[in-house]
């Protein structure tokens, strides 16, 4: 595979965005690759999608790096599914950003756990107290 002005397949960055819609209890969206400035509308676009969803898990324990652009991304459609009565916990088995999520107090404003069952769980959690 060639170039294209100067630019090879491996300068593209590229974000996967898999949606799991498996058990039907919850949704998971478990995006695959960086969340930048470059992939930010993609996966805002994603989060829009399912926003309507009652009970929404984000796992991001395949994303290497995320910027200020990525994690307003993820406050924004966690903000948007809440204000349509859903919920929404974010998993995540990278200790550094799980470190990341902590110091900017993420974490005080959504759940964080580190696998896709223990987000589920607390959803699960949150509905039944409420």
């Amino acid at each position: 595979m060639g170039s294209i002005l100067g630019t090879t397949q491996e300068d593209v960055r590229l974000l996967d965005i898999q949606i799991d819609r498996g058990n039907g209890a919850y949704t998971v969206c478990r995006p695959v690759g960086e969340l930048d400035a470059f992939t930010v509308s993609q996966f805002r676009q994603a989060l829009a999608d399912l926003v309507s969803k009652k009970r929404l898990v984000i796992d991001i324990s395949s994303v290497p790096f995320v910027d200020s652009a990525g994690l307003g991304a993820l406050i924004g459609g966690i903000r948007r599914a809440r204000e349509l009565g859903g919920d929404v916990a974010v998993c995540c088995n990278r200790p550094t950003l799980t470190r990341l999520l902590r110091t900017t107090g993420f974490d005080r404003i959504v759940t964080v756990t580190e696998t896709v069952e223990e987000a589920a769980a607390a959803l699960e959690a949150a509905t039944s107290s409420s």
